[in-house]
């Protein structure tokens, strides 16, 4: 939530929009749409899109009056339209520069109903009608801009959050507002802002991480020979995420974007320490002549016992200043991603040194022998490997 709060300047977090024909119905149902997402928990600096109400003059042709006198409303609303607003006639050249020529109404006339009424229309027989004849013009208040989209009407409550994550609040908004409140034929809601892109942020995550999986595994069978191994190297990645996700959650509260990268960080240091381990296990077993026993295992565990807790150990001491710093300008992003690894670090470092060679002494000995047996060319070797793999301790 720090992250999506630290974006609302740039765009609001939630942006419900109301579209519909009429303003005054629009406005009304930002009304009760504001009502209902005060009562939502985390819903901050909330806001309806602002319409202010100015002094305009209104003029409604009266078509069958218009018509006695052989002018098209259409046709009138141009006319007006010029003289009120204005329109390029011509270009007036000043040295280099070009100004364009405007011709319209005196401000005068064009602020006074009164005279606007007197206005003199010319009709197609010849003939002149005063515009107050064929119009009803009349002052009156008017909003100062119109929201348009995608060629509808539409109204804008904006919304930050804080203490909540997005999306849930997102979920929430989604199944109440309709019920809430209920609208006729033409009248619709939308929901946009950063959950969005967000959304299509996590989907994107997904996707890579799902192929980064898939290239690790590939990268673990082509050097170890072994699907159960491969499993067993990935096995400690929810080791890790335990910590991560357990310490996220009594820290930072929420899960975003910088969370997930952290996840996907932690992913490669966290199989980094359990291909150290069974590395080393093979390693016992092909070159100093340890056979596939609790023995090797022990061994093998304590050896690499200092390694992975002194490579652990570093990354962690350098995210403890991040991890301090959680409040300081320009470490929003940061300090999420130093939370999730330095949990996962935790977790998997005192995990992997008990579920990793529990794991490969119960299922690892088949993985193993085959492994140690594709690493070598000789027959003679495969013979010997096979026959070290098969002695187990009584």
């Amino acid at each position: 939530h720090r992250l999506d709060h630290m974006l609302s300047g740039v765009q609001a977090a939630i942006a419900v929009k109301i579209y519909g024909p009429d303003l005054a119905s629009l406005r009304n149902y930002a009304t009760q749409v504001e009502t209902v997402m005060q009562r939502v928990p985390g819903i901050v600096d909330l806001q309806i899109e602002k319409q202010v109400l100015i002094p305009q003059i209104k003029i409604e042709v009266d078509r069958e009056r218009a018509a006695l006198y052989g002018l098209q409303p259409g046709e009138l609303a141009g006319r007006l339209e010029a003289g009120l607003n204005g329109r390029v006639v011509g270009q007036v050249l000043e040295g280099t520069r070009t100004i364009d020529l405007l011709v319209r109404f005196a401000d005068e006339s064009r602020a006074d109903a009164s005279r606007l009424r007197e206005l003199l229309i010319d009709t197609p027989t010849g003939g002149r009608v005063p515009l107050g004849m064929i119009a009803d013009v009349r002052e009156s208040q008017g909003p100062n801009a119109i929201s348009r989209e995608d060629a509808m009407r539409r109204i804008v409550i904006s919304a930050n959050v804080a203490e909540r994550d997005l999306g849930s609040i997102v979920a929430q908004l989604q199944s109440q507002l309709p019920a809430a409140v209920p609208m006729p034929s033409g009248y619709f809601l939308a929901y946009e802002g950063q959950f969005q892109s967000q959304q299509q942020a996590s989907r994107l995550i997904g996707i890579l991480s799902v192929l980064t999986l898939g290239v690790i595994f590939l990268l673990l069978y082509a050097h170890f020979h072994s699907a159960m191994i491969v499993w067993q190297v990935l096995l400690n990645i929810p080791l890790a995420f335990v910590g991560a996700l357990a310490l996220t959650y009594f820290t930072v509260g929420t899960i975003s974007i910088a969370t997930l990268v952290g996840l996907i960080t932690l992913a490669g240091i966290a199989t980094r320490n359990t291909i150290m381990m069974i590395s080393h296990y093979l390693h016992l077993m092909e070159y100093e002549g340890e056979g596939f026993t609790r023995e090797m295992i022990v061994r093998g565990s304590l050896e690499r016992l200092v390694p992975v807790t002194m490579t652990a150990l570093t990354a962690g001491l350098a995210l403890i200043p991040l991890v301090l710093a959680a409040h300081e300008p320009g470490k929003e992003i940061l300090y999420p991603v130093a939370i999730v690894i330095l949990g996962g670090l935790i977790s998997s470092t005192l995990l992997d040194m008990a579920v990793t060679p529990a794991v490969f002494l119960k299922f690892g000995r088949n993985a193993a022998q085959k492994s140690l047996a594709r690493s070598r060319q000789d027959p003679l070797d495969v013979a010997t490997v096979q026959s070290q793999s098969a002695v187990i301790n009584p």
